[in-house]
């Protein structure tokens, strides 16, 4: 077995790298939609112990433990945080903007 390599592939100096437009630990991009800039960043889910989030693209719970995405617009606050399921948020300009609850879903 070789030795593992721990240097950056595709260069030696950050700007000899390929962009991919995420920040420097890859956690971290910006995308547009609804005409603005959001930043989106993966969450592991484990960090969240006990938490709960409602999905806004699917309006289904987030059950704790699970891996999913929170986006932001660029120039918004705490309070403009959304946690998404990342298939949601990937469909979000293919949904409709009115989401369709079943008669038994919960209202929250």
């Amino acid at each position: 077995m070789s030795p593992r390599h721990n240097r950056p592939r595709g260069g030696d100096t950050p700007d000899e790298r390929p962009s991919t437009g995420l920040d420097r630990y890859g956690l971290e991009r910006t995308e547009e939609y609804q005409g603005e800039e959001w930043k989106i960043r993966h969450v592991a889910g484990a960090s969240a112990a006990g938490k709960r989030y409602r999905c806004p693209g699917c309006d289904q719970e987030i059950p704790s433990g699970t891996p999913h995405l929170v986006a932001w617009p660029e120039y918004g606050g705490v309070d403009d945080r959304r946690h998404w399921h990342k298939a949601c948020w990937n469909a979000k300009d293919r949904r409709t903007s009115k989401v369709q609850r079943s008669r038994n879903a919960p209202r929250h």
